[in-house]
């Protein structure tokens, strides 16, 4: 299964959720890569650290090779890397992403994530996909190769008002691109149960019939913790409340 993780609005937690799916996935027992498409790399920093090598392959040199005419292209694997847990890979992020943009979207490169997903989909059982805050050539690549999309929600206006512009591109992408596009469902983060406007938001979301999974991750210090140490929270402190919401929220998807 790929997952694409995706709000067009930064701050909302993107990179968090991700990661710390994927890392509860490896913890399950589950092959996961994580594909890094931000250029601010968080969550390749989260997996690897601040001191990680600044020359590793990297998700970026995977779309600079299509831009060049070669006999052999090399296998989307070749710019994986292992983290320190075993079961979870990932593709790193890296600043060039910023310059290549323009250049792989005049040359018409949007299908070349979904063509590498494809063969390693062979190697993987679950495949997280962290986008940019923005519509942009790579999001467009990561909701045509995805089969899933997942929406972080952050409780606030401004949030809300852009969740349906993004429904709706997201339906123009799976009209057009990819009929296998669902939107799994929207992840509430940073949600404070004894606040009055997140618990009204939230529900005016389910009242709409807008698909709102459940549990709700809580805001809670410890991720930032978690952020700082490099760890995702299932190897940081399993036993934490969030970590266990993660957790529900990692075995709804997998119903």
């Amino acid at each position: 299964m790929q997952h694409v993780v995706f709000n067009q609005k930064g701050g909302v937690g993107k990179s968090t959720i991700t990661c710390n799916l994927a890392a509860i996935s490896a913890w399950q027992g589950k092959r996961t890569l994580v594909i890094d498409l931000d250029s601010q790399g968080n969550s390749t920093r989260y997996l690897l650290g601040a001191d990680m090598p600044e020359d590793l392959p990297n998700v970026a040199e995977f779309f600079e090779q299509s831009l060049k005419f070669t006999i052999r292209d090399k296998g989307a694997s070749e710019y994986i890397v292992n983290t320190q847990w075993e079961g979870l890979d990932l593709m790193p992020s890296s600043p060039l992403l910023d310059e290549l943009h323009s250049k792989l979207e005049s040359r018409h490169k949007i299908y070349k994530l979904r063509d590498a997903l494809e063969l390693l989909a062979e190697d993987y059982d679950q495949i997280f996909i962290d986008t940019p805050p923005a519509l942009n050539f790579y999001t467009r690549c990561a909701l045509i190769a995805a089969q899933g999309c997942l929406i972080p929600f952050d409780c606030d206006d401004f949030s809300r008002r852009a969740l349906y512009t993004l429904l709706e591109n997201v339906a123009e992408i799976k009209a057009d691109h990819n009929s296998e596009l669902e939107v799994e469902g929207i992840i509430v983060n940073q949600f404070q149960a004894r606040a009055n406007l997140p618990q009204r938001m939230v529900q005016e979301l389910i009242d709409e019939g807008l698909p709102v999974l459940q549990p709700y991750l809580r805001s809670s210090v410890r991720i930032r913790e978690s952020h700082e140490q490099s760890m995702p929270m299932i190897f940081l402190d399993p036993s934490h409340t969030l970590t266990q919401e993660f957790v529900a929220l990692h075995d709804a998807l997998a119903q």
